[in-house]
């Protein structure tokens, strides 16, 4: 009995130093961001161009993005290892865009999958 307490303890020792040896939660669970991009009917925009910066004068000036990519079929897009603050998002499609509509969104949950909706007209 007394074999597997010590067992239990040295593996549970051995677990959480494999735990402290990562930089930060973030690998084990990293902060992502689904967006999914809609239009004026509440239909999924596919290939809209979602681009997430941090702060307003970036957003503005179309400068220092933090990362940009397409939505896919279902109007949907991912970013992965972000900073759980919060991002304007620019979504664009043709003539169609969110400005002034869901711009800013509230900080991200640190080690969750955030979601969010985003309107073109």
């Amino acid at each position: 009995m007394r074999q597997n307490k010590f067992s239990l303890v040295f593996i549970f020792t051995l677990f959480i130093a494999t735990l402290s040896a990562f930089d930060t939660a973030d690998q084990l669970l990293p902060t992502k961001l689904k967006i999914t991009v809609l239009d004026g009917l509440g239909n999924p925009t596919k290939g809209a161009v979602v681009t997430l910066y941090k702060n307003e004068d970036d957003y503005f000036n179309n400068e220092n993005a933090v990362e940009k990519a397409k939505t896919d079929e279902k109007g949907l897009v991912v970013f992965k290892k972000l900073e759980p603050i919060s991002y304007y998002i620019d979504a664009r499609k043709g003539d169609m865009n969110n400005d002034g509509e869901g711009v800013k969104i509230a900080p991200l949950q640190e080690g969750r999958t955030n979601k969010v909706n985003t309107v073109i007209e």
